[in-house]
């Protein structure tokens, strides 16, 4: 991407983490990023085209952030070090949490297919798993399906938390996470 384009992304991710995808327009993006709105749609044809980059350019980060906590732990401490690092992501920018993980968008991935390989940050909680498999830490199963079981329940935790469903403070709201992925571990072990 060049330095404009990488300025016109910026300037859209900026927007999108304080107020949300709504407030991502090509004219305020175009301002922010000091280029005129015709040369921000010359780098993205389309408000699509610049959120689809936004959003691959945002799961590329996730997954160079993640899995840091415990690197030389136990497969658990490290397990549970993704789930602080997703609940962080979740928590901290919640709009950029909706706009990746819950928003509809057309270039969004799909379950199964789009969800093997390396799939920031989807893949490091996949490879985990698997390794917990060969280790006998998990029983043998479909790590892809272990896996989504394990985002999916946190995920929607994390929904109803940010919809106010949750009367939790945020520690609190932690616990609640950790004890269901515990649970979870539980069934699969």
């Amino acid at each position: 991407m060049s330095t404009a384009a990488e300025r016109i992304a910026d300037a859209a991710r900026g927007i999108l983490v304080s107020e949300g995808v709504e407030a991502v327009t090509m004219r305020r993006v175009a301002g922010l990023a000091g280029v005129s709105p015709m040369a921000a749609y010359k780098h993205f044809p389309s408000r699509q085209a610049l959120l689809d980059a936004v959003a691959a350019r945002a799961f590329r980060g996730l997954g160079e952030d993640w899995g840091s906590r415990a690197p030389g732990g136990s497969w658990e401490e490290r397990a549970f070090g993704l789930l602080e690092d997703f609940l962080d992501f979740a928590l901290r920018q919640p709009h950029l949490y909706t706009f990746l993980m819950t928003d509809r968008r057309e270039r969004a991935r799909r379950f199964p297919e789009d969800f093997r390989g390396d799939v920031p940050p989807f893949g490091l909680l996949v490879a985990l798993v698997e390794e917990g498999m060969r280790e006998k830490v998990l029983r043998e199963d479909d790590p892809l399906e272990v896996t989504l079981a394990l985002t999916a329940s946190v995920q929607g935790l994390v929904q109803l938390h940010l919809g106010g469903r949750i009367g939790l403070e945020e520690d609190g709201f932690r616990e609640l996470c950790r004890r269901t992925v515990r649970r979870i571990f539980d069934g699969v072990r």
